[in-house]
Protein backbone atom coordinates (compact mmCIF):
# COMPACT_ATOMS: atom_id res chain seq x y z
CA UNK A 1 0.00 0.00 0.00
CA UNK A 2 2.68 2.80 0.62
CA UNK A 3 4.23 2.01 -2.44
CA UNK A 4 1.33 2.32 -4.17
CA UNK A 5 0.42 5.93 -2.53
CA UNK A 6 3.82 6.73 -3.33
CA UNK A 7 3.48 5.99 -7.16
CA UNK A 8 0.82 8.53 -7.02
CA UNK A 9 2.68 10.89 -4.94
CA UNK A 10 5.87 10.57 -4.25
CA UNK A 11 7.26 10.33 -0.33
CA UNK A 12 3.68 11.64 0.83
CA UNK A 13 3.43 7.96 2.25
CA UNK A 14 5.85 6.25 5.02
CA UNK A 15 5.44 3.35 7.67
CA UNK A 16 6.98 3.05 11.00
CA UNK A 17 5.81 0.37 13.78
CA UNK A 18 5.93 -0.05 17.36
CA UNK A 19 4.54 -2.25 20.26
CA UNK A 20 1.52 -0.47 21.09
CA UNK A 21 1.06 -1.50 24.99
CA UNK A 22 4.73 -0.71 25.46
CA UNK A 23 3.97 3.12 26.24
CA UNK A 24 7.97 3.62 26.02
CA UNK A 25 7.87 3.07 22.49
CA UNK A 26 5.22 5.69 21.94
CA UNK A 27 6.74 9.29 22.29
CA UNK A 28 9.66 7.42 20.06
CA UNK A 29 7.22 6.53 17.36
CA UNK A 30 5.65 10.12 17.50
CA UNK A 31 8.89 11.37 17.09
CA UNK A 32 9.95 9.48 14.13
CA UNK A 33 6.64 10.37 11.92
CA UNK A 34 7.29 14.14 13.17
CA UNK A 35 10.77 14.07 11.74
CA UNK A 36 10.01 12.09 8.60
CA UNK A 37 6.93 14.93 7.84
CA UNK A 38 8.16 17.86 9.84
CA UNK A 39 4.40 17.74 11.55
CA UNK A 40 1.58 15.54 13.12
CA UNK A 41 -1.68 16.60 11.97
CA UNK A 42 -3.59 13.60 13.06
CA UNK A 43 -4.27 10.66 15.02
CA UNK A 44 -6.22 7.95 14.23
CA UNK A 45 -6.48 5.32 16.76
CA UNK A 46 -7.35 2.10 14.61
CA UNK A 47 -5.83 -0.70 15.97
CA UNK A 48 -7.30 -3.47 17.67
CA UNK A 49 -7.91 -6.46 18.94
CA UNK A 50 -10.77 -8.64 19.08
CA UNK A 51 -12.03 -12.17 20.27
CA UNK A 52 -14.84 -13.57 22.55
CA UNK A 53 -14.03 -13.66 26.29
CA UNK A 54 -16.88 -15.32 28.36
CA UNK A 55 -16.93 -14.26 32.06
CA UNK A 56 -16.00 -17.91 33.14
CA UNK A 57 -12.95 -17.98 31.02
CA UNK A 58 -11.43 -14.71 31.22
CA UNK A 59 -7.74 -14.42 32.45
CA UNK A 60 -4.77 -11.35 33.02
CA UNK A 61 -3.48 -12.40 29.60
CA UNK A 62 -6.58 -11.43 27.71
CA UNK A 63 -7.30 -8.17 29.84
CA UNK A 64 -3.59 -7.04 29.26
CA UNK A 65 -4.00 -7.57 25.66
CA UNK A 66 -7.79 -5.84 24.98
CA UNK A 67 -7.85 -3.39 27.23
CA UNK A 68 -4.11 -2.40 26.06
CA UNK A 69 -5.16 -2.31 22.24
CA UNK A 70 -8.37 -0.97 22.63
CA UNK A 71 -7.64 1.94 25.48
CA UNK A 72 -4.50 1.71 26.91
CA UNK A 73 -2.29 2.13 23.65
CA UNK A 74 -4.92 5.45 22.33
CA UNK A 75 -4.59 6.97 25.73
CA UNK A 76 -0.43 7.08 25.94
CA UNK A 77 -0.51 7.91 21.99
CA UNK A 78 -2.53 10.61 22.41
CA UNK A 79 -0.43 11.97 25.53
CA UNK A 80 2.51 11.65 22.90
CA UNK A 81 1.18 13.66 20.71
CA UNK A 82 -0.52 16.03 22.25
CA UNK A 83 2.10 18.64 21.99
CA UNK A 84 2.62 18.61 18.34
CA UNK A 85 -1.07 18.13 18.04
CA UNK A 86 -1.88 21.32 19.73
CA UNK A 87 0.85 23.17 17.85
CA UNK A 88 -0.85 22.47 14.94
CA UNK A 89 -4.45 22.39 16.05
CA UNK A 90 -5.00 19.18 15.21
CA UNK A 91 -7.28 15.96 15.90
CA UNK A 92 -7.81 12.92 17.07
CA UNK A 93 -10.53 10.26 15.49
CA UNK A 94 -10.79 7.18 18.08
CA UNK A 95 -12.24 4.13 16.01
CA UNK A 96 -14.46 2.71 18.77
CA UNK A 97 -17.63 0.06 18.92
CA UNK A 98 -21.49 0.23 18.45
CA UNK A 99 -20.75 -2.35 21.12
CA UNK A 100 -19.27 0.17 23.64
CA UNK A 101 -22.97 1.36 24.31
CA UNK A 102 -24.77 -1.84 23.97
CA UNK A 103 -21.99 -5.22 25.17
CA UNK A 104 -22.09 -7.67 23.14
CA UNK A 105 -22.65 -10.86 24.45
CA UNK A 106 -19.61 -13.21 25.52
CA UNK A 107 -17.17 -9.89 24.25
CA UNK A 108 -17.01 -8.84 27.45
CA UNK A 109 -13.41 -7.31 28.07
CA UNK A 110 -13.60 -6.47 24.45
CA UNK A 111 -16.71 -4.14 25.26
CA UNK A 112 -15.58 -2.84 28.21
CA UNK A 113 -12.33 -1.60 26.55
CA UNK A 114 -14.05 0.23 23.96
CA UNK A 115 -16.92 1.46 26.30
CA UNK A 116 -13.69 2.97 27.84
CA UNK A 117 -12.38 4.08 24.87
CA UNK A 118 -15.44 6.76 24.56
CA UNK A 119 -14.97 7.75 27.67
CA UNK A 120 -11.54 8.36 26.76
CA UNK A 121 -12.54 10.64 23.84
CA UNK A 122 -14.79 13.15 25.78
CA UNK A 123 -12.61 12.80 28.39
CA UNK A 124 -9.59 13.90 25.71
CA UNK A 125 -12.04 16.66 23.83
CA UNK A 126 -12.00 18.27 27.04
CA UNK A 127 -8.37 18.25 28.23
CA UNK A 128 -7.57 19.04 24.95
CA UNK A 129 -9.76 21.91 24.22
CA UNK A 130 -9.24 24.27 22.09
CA UNK A 131 -6.48 23.50 20.24
CA UNK A 132 -7.26 19.76 19.51
CA UNK A 133 -10.25 18.19 18.48
CA UNK A 134 -11.17 14.47 19.54
CA UNK A 135 -14.06 12.49 18.14
CA UNK A 136 -14.91 8.69 17.82
CA UNK A 137 -16.31 6.35 15.08
CA UNK A 138 -18.56 3.28 15.87
CA UNK A 139 -19.01 0.80 13.18
CA UNK A 140 -21.25 -1.62 13.05
CA UNK A 141 -21.35 -4.52 10.33
CA UNK A 142 -18.58 -3.27 8.36
CA UNK A 143 -15.90 -6.45 8.06
CA UNK A 144 -16.76 -9.98 9.26
CA UNK A 145 -13.75 -10.86 11.64
CA UNK A 146 -11.30 -13.78 10.45
CA UNK A 147 -11.52 -16.21 13.29
CA UNK A 148 -13.73 -18.40 12.36
CA UNK A 149 -16.32 -17.63 15.49
CA UNK A 150 -18.35 -15.53 12.42
CA UNK A 151 -18.46 -18.18 9.49
CA UNK A 152 -22.02 -18.98 9.96
CA UNK A 153 -24.56 -17.49 7.47
CA UNK A 154 -27.45 -17.61 9.33
CA UNK A 155 -25.72 -15.40 12.61
CA UNK A 156 -24.48 -13.29 9.52
CA UNK A 157 -27.91 -12.90 8.17
CA UNK A 158 -29.96 -11.81 11.53
CA UNK A 159 -27.72 -9.02 12.00
CA UNK A 160 -27.36 -7.68 8.95
CA UNK A 161 -31.66 -8.05 9.42
CA UNK A 162 -31.03 -5.46 12.31
CA UNK A 163 -29.35 -2.84 10.70
CA UNK A 164 -32.28 -0.15 9.59
CA UNK A 165 -30.63 -0.12 5.70
CA UNK A 166 -30.71 -4.27 5.58
CA UNK A 167 -26.88 -4.23 4.18
CA UNK A 168 -23.47 -4.55 5.26
CA UNK A 169 -21.24 -1.32 5.10
CA UNK A 170 -18.12 -1.04 3.85
CA UNK A 171 -14.53 -0.07 4.98
CA UNK A 172 -15.00 3.35 2.42
CA UNK A 173 -17.99 4.20 4.57
CA UNK A 174 -15.55 4.07 7.92
CA UNK A 175 -13.04 6.41 5.79
CA UNK A 176 -15.14 8.85 4.53
CA UNK A 177 -16.40 9.44 8.38
CA UNK A 178 -12.91 9.76 9.69
CA UNK A 179 -12.15 11.87 6.56
CA UNK A 180 -15.03 14.14 7.56
CA UNK A 181 -13.88 14.43 11.01
CA UNK A 182 -10.43 15.08 10.22
CA UNK A 183 -11.02 17.51 7.96
CA UNK A 184 -14.04 18.87 7.30
CA UNK A 185 -15.60 18.91 10.71
CA UNK A 186 -14.09 21.93 12.66
CA UNK A 187 -16.79 22.78 15.41
CA UNK A 188 -17.48 19.30 16.37
CA UNK A 189 -15.65 17.70 19.45
CA UNK A 190 -16.55 15.07 22.28
CA UNK A 191 -19.23 13.24 19.77
CA UNK A 192 -19.16 9.66 18.65
CA UNK A 193 -20.83 9.01 15.05
CA UNK A 194 -22.07 5.60 14.56
CA UNK A 195 -21.53 4.15 10.95
CA UNK A 196 -23.69 1.14 11.25
CA UNK A 197 -26.42 1.45 8.87
CA UNK A 198 -28.91 1.96 11.76
CA UNK A 199 -28.02 -1.01 13.65
CA UNK A 200 -27.20 0.74 17.21
CA UNK A 201 -31.08 2.09 17.11
CA UNK A 202 -32.42 -1.60 16.64
CA UNK A 203 -30.77 -3.95 18.42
Amino acid sequence: MRDELNEIRPESAAVFQADLIDTQALPQLVAAVVGQFGHLDALVNNASSFYATPLAEIDETQWVDLLGTNLKAPLFLAQAAAPELRRRHGAIVNIVDIHAERPMQGHLLYSVAKAGLVALTRGLAQEMSPQVRVNAVAPGVIVWPEDGEWDDVERRRKIVAHTLLKREGEPDDIARTVQFLLNDAPYITGQVIAVDGGRSVNI
